[in-house]
């Protein structure tokens, strides 16, 4: 058996069991070759034609099955996920990196001073260093569990790491802060694919309205903004609730669910 043909038989498997995508890929082909290619150790680059092991094929239908029958998503089976081509490790412990920040960071002005709220692996405090080299970057999360995983995804790269429930340990002005905050509202919670609830509860649910964490975000970021400072944040399906709550807000959507903010325009709030 080749590797196209086993992709394509993994294909048909994921089609007929009606799984969920969301988790780095977004249909059952690419969902295929990302758990065969990569179970085996192999780069999508590989050559398709090349011949699967017997030993191979059957560590491949292992996986397969758990990915039907528990509905675990691929990235946490192989411990591996991707986003804007950068390799991070993952497990239970945090979310799948999907942020849509991660494709804006090159539309941004180089800052010198970057802070990543709620970051999880870590994976867009590592997407910010490679964006701005010369940038100091802090990334924080409230569970020391994120952090543990963080901490192997910036390994050799100079980014801080701090516990901390939003800017509360946290101490001087930034120029950039990214945040990819829970902002699942409460309903939506309920009735998500099997899928996401191999994820952490913690870094999706964000109350009734999905804005728990965003209002206070708002509410504190000018704080800790440079003059000049950004506040680039992603809100997900609670965009409409959001514009509903901050109706004076000057609000740019550079992407669907991200909306990004000047200093100027935010509102004078507290500390945390």
């Amino acid at each position: 058996m080749t590797l196209a043909e086993l992709i394509g038989k993994t294909e048909r498997r994921f089609k007929a069991a009606r799984l969920h995508y969301g988790h780095g890929t977004d249909n059952a082909h690419d969902e295929a070759a990302f758990l065969v290619l990569r179970a085996l150790r192999l780069p999508f680059s590989h050559d398709l034609a090349a011949h699967v092991s017997g030993r191979s094929a059957a560590r491949i239908e292992e996986l397969v099955e758990q990915r039907i029958r528990q509905r675990i998503p691929v990235p946490y089976l192989l411990r591996e996920a991707w986003l804007d081509g950068q390799r991070f490790y993952v497990d239970q412990r945090v979310i799948v990196p999907r942020s849509h920040i991660a494709f804006l960071l090159k539309d941004l002005p180089a800052p010198k001073r970057v802070l990543d709220l709620c970051t999880g692996s870590g994976c867009l405090a590592v997407l910010a260093a490679r964006a701005f080299p010369r940038a100091r970057v802090t990334a924080s999360d409230v569970s020391a569990d994120a952090l543990a995983v963080a901490r192997r995804n910036v390994a050799r790269r100079p980014i801080r790491l701090v516990q901390s429930d939003l800017f509360a340990k946290l101490r001087g002005s930034f120029d950039l802060i990214i945040a990819n905050p829970p902002y699942v509202p409460t309903p939506s919670m309920q009735r998500l694919p099997g899928e996401y609830r191999w994820e952490p509860a913690l870094a999706l649910g964000a109350g009734r309205d999905g804005l728990d964490l965003v209002r206070r975000i708002i509410a504190q970021a000018k704080q800790r903004l440079s003059a000049n400072g950004i506040l680039v944040c992603e809100v997900g399906e609670a965009r409409r609730s959001l514009q509903k709550a901050f109706p004076r807000l000057p609000f740019s959507w550079p992407a669907e669910s991200v909306f990004r903010l000047k200093r100027g325009d935010l509102p004078t709030g507290q500390r945390d």
